[in-house]
């Protein structure tokens, strides 16, 4: 491994694997609450020997300082959240759908996209990536629209890429879709998508709610989308990224009728029949059913599902039936969409797909509180307050599978009443519990709320997935349609550690459902100690969350499901001390465990070991020396690589907060030992 002159590492090659959540404003720095904490005096700071080395207490003071910094006014932290390109050129491409692109917007977007392009023409999907073909299409059409020749060099490369990787007929569905719109594709090549789908009962095979959340929200819209068919004039052709422009999309073969594939392949080719038979008062039912069911659904923001490509899709849907660009809920959804925006000091816009304040403010309470932090500090207090009021006391989609069940989580950003999710309403009730907040029964209430929801959101196989229960069908995934990302919300490991966490440290640890979550999680691990990663990258992240959890319900450090978790991380320490896995170990299983070392894959490693009674051990020291070693003058940490999963290996996130909160919980549990959240607490009723 090679190091970079930021301090980074450089690129790491594969080899075989030992085995198998608005844009942060500028704040002043909050003197009166950094200067009065360090870790030297830590109000239950045990006394006698100091209980970590110089280095590892320099880092967290500084980290703790850096992160209080940071803090928003009204209690909430949000770090950026990166993705890739396509956000900025489908942000430019609905402009230019709907008339409204701007000189200023678009130059901005333009610098930006520039700026992420490879020296090899492409674009990729993560920092130090390959170049990926319908990132590199989209990327392309928004500088042609931003004025840049084909016959630029940059141009050139990325088209020279296009072709060599099959050209535009090779690109995933939503990339054709964005082309279709345009006339750049031919709406009669693209899977067909019926408005008439919003009809299927709850109980038959691929009804809406079969869909994950972010897929149904998704869904919906492009149902209008694919019944419109609309296009409009084209600015300018695009011959250069097809193989044949004479012959752009040629036949593929078919899949064999006795397959699942093949079967969804004639299904699609009878929608396509349908699409010229349909009966129109049906058809127009169902475009105006799909547009009630779209509107409904907007949030106070204006936004759909507190994600940017619903709302983008929602938009276009209700545009194509009518709704004025005046229209409050569109005038509203533009605004929303802005709200995605972030100006960066080069005069560059970066389109962000979420914005994550929930979950990034219950992670740095949880790190400020681990750190050492009093937990009356005015800051924990003023995050908690905060979060208080950011809880779901009404029903949304998740209640069309749990209709009986009383409301009470939390969303991963500023506005989604319609999806909480299971995992933020988890780490939202382990953060509360560290605070001491004025009025306890205000949180208790809150709490006795969030863990009722979330132990009613168990799926039958007592795991939990992210936002809703039993999302499981094996049938959306095989639609010609879906062929980017999970369209399903299945279980995962990292969700249910975190809920098995919370039931823990709210003296759950014997209840029934806490059990049979337990049991999932050990039947899960993999043949080589780790859990896989569904929501952060990979196993590391996995492992990361898995071990604490089962050593916080009682699993002793003794146990083989530990041990065999600790050597795993053992075995995949870097050289350098620090650990990483980049985002190929999703589809590569000689990428697993591998990678340039990060901070925040550094901080689970860190946090599972802890767990496992390791304080002491070589690992765990070289580990957090790394942390000490590579942080920054101003307590932060560097971490170009991403380290956030939206769908395993297709989206990936680079959450821009995580190389700060992780560590300082790491470096805090390492300074002051773990915490210890079920002292008193009995069960309560849920």
């Amino acid at each position: 491994m090679t190091a970079t002159t930021d301090g980074s590492s450089g690129p790491l090659q594969p080899r075989a694997a030992s085995a198998t959540k608005a844009a942060k404003a500028t704040k002043a720095p909050k003197t009166a609450q950094v200067t009065e904490f360090t870790t030297a005096t830590r109000a239950d700071a045990p006394s006698g020997p100091p209980s970590g080395p110089p280095d590892a207490r320099t880092a967290l003071d500084r980290a703790v300082a850096h992160l209080l910094e940071r803090q928003d006014d009204a209690g909430w932290w949000k770090g950026d959240l990166a993705t890739n390109v396509t956000m900025d050129a489908e942000d430019l491409l609905l402009r230019q759908f709907l008339g409204i692109r701007d000189a200023a917007t678009t130059e901005a977007a333009a610098r930006f996209i520039r700026g992420e392009q490879r020296e090899d023409g492409t674009w990729a999907t993560f920092h130090g990536g390959p170049g990926e073909l319908s990132a590199t299409i989209e990327a392309y059409v928004a500088l042609r629209l931003a004025g840049d020749a084909p016959d630029a060099p940059h141009m050139e490369a990325a088209a020279k890429f296009v072709r060599a990787q099959g050209g535009i007929a090779r690109a995933r569905v939503f990339t054709r879709i964005w082309l279709a719109l345009f006339g750049w594709w031919k709406w009669d090549d693209l899977p067909e998508l019926p408005p008439e789908l919003i009809y299927l009962p709850k109980w038959f095979p691929l009804n809406i709610y079969d869909f994950a959340c972010w897929a149904r929200q998704t869904i919906v819209p492009l149902t209008i989308v694919s019944a419109k068919r609309p296009v409009r004039p084209a600015p300018f052709p695009l011959d250069e990224l097809h193989t044949d422009p004479a012959n752009p999309n040629p036949p593929r073969p078919r899949a064999p009728a006795n397959t699942w594939d093949g079967f969804f392949e004639r299904v699609d080719r009878a929608l396509h029949a349908y699409h010229k038979v349909a009966l129109r008062p049906l058809r127009r039912a169902a475009l105006k059913d799909c547009a009630r069911w779209i509107v409904e659904r907007q949030e106070n923001d204006g936004c759909w599902g507190g994600i940017q490509p619903p709302a983008v899709y929602s938009v276009i849907a209700l545009h194509l039936l009518g709704y004025d660009l005046r229209h409050p809920v569109l005038r509203e959804g533009l605004a929303s969409l802005d709200r995605f925006a972030i100006r960066r000091e080069d005069g560059s816009r970066m389109i962000e797909a979420c914005q994550s304040p929930v979950w990034d403010t219950c992670l740095a309470t949880v790190a400020l509180a681990d750190a050492g932090l009093p937990a009356d500090h005015p800051a924990l207090v003023k995050a908690a307050d905060w979060m208080l009021g950011e809880q779901i006391v009404r029903p949304g989609d998740w209640s069309v599978r749990r209709p009986g069940l009383p409301p009470g989580g939390w969303a991963f950003e500023f506005h989604n009443d319609n999806y909480p999710d299971i995992d933020d309403t988890a780490e939202v009730v382990l953060a509360l519990r560290r605070v001491a907040h004025p009025d306890p029964e205000l949180v208790d209430t809150a709490v006795r709320r969030a863990v009722r929801w979330n132990l009613g959101m168990q799926s039958r196989n007592g795991a939990w997935a992210a936002f809703d229960v039993d999302n499981t069908s094996g049938f959306p995934d095989r639609l010609p349609f879906c062929d980017f990302g999970k369209v399903i919300d299945p279980p995962s490991a990292d969700v249910t550690a975190h809920v098995v966490e919370m039931l823990a440290a709210e003296g759950r640890s014997h209840d029934r459902r806490t059990r049979r979550g337990v049991e999932w999680l050990l039947a899960e691990q993999e043949p080589n100690g780790a859990w896989f990663g569904r929501w952060g990258t990979n196993y590391v992240y996995g492992t990361g969350a898995v071990v604490p959890a089962l050593t916080a319900v009682g699993i002793p450090a003794s146990h083989p499901a530990v041990r065999r978790a600790v050597r795993w991380l053992e075995s995949v320490q870097n050289e350098d001390g620090g650990w990483g896995e980049d985002q190929r170990s999703y589809p590569d299983p000689e990428w697993i465990g591998r990678g340039a070392s990060t901070a925040s894959q550094t901080a689970w490693a860190l946090l599972a070991l802890l767990a496992a009674g390791e304080r002491d051990g070589g690992a765990v020291e070289r580990g957090v020396a790394w942390l000490a070693g590579t942080q920054r003058a101003d307590g932060s940490w560097d971490e170009p690589y991403f380290t956030g999963t939206g769908f395993p290996w297709d989206f990936s996130i680079n959450y821009h907060l995580y190389r700060q909160v992780f560590p300082v919980t790491a470096l805090g549990r390492y300074v002051h030992g773990e915490p210890d959240l079920t002292g008193s607490r009995a069960p309560r009723e849920a």
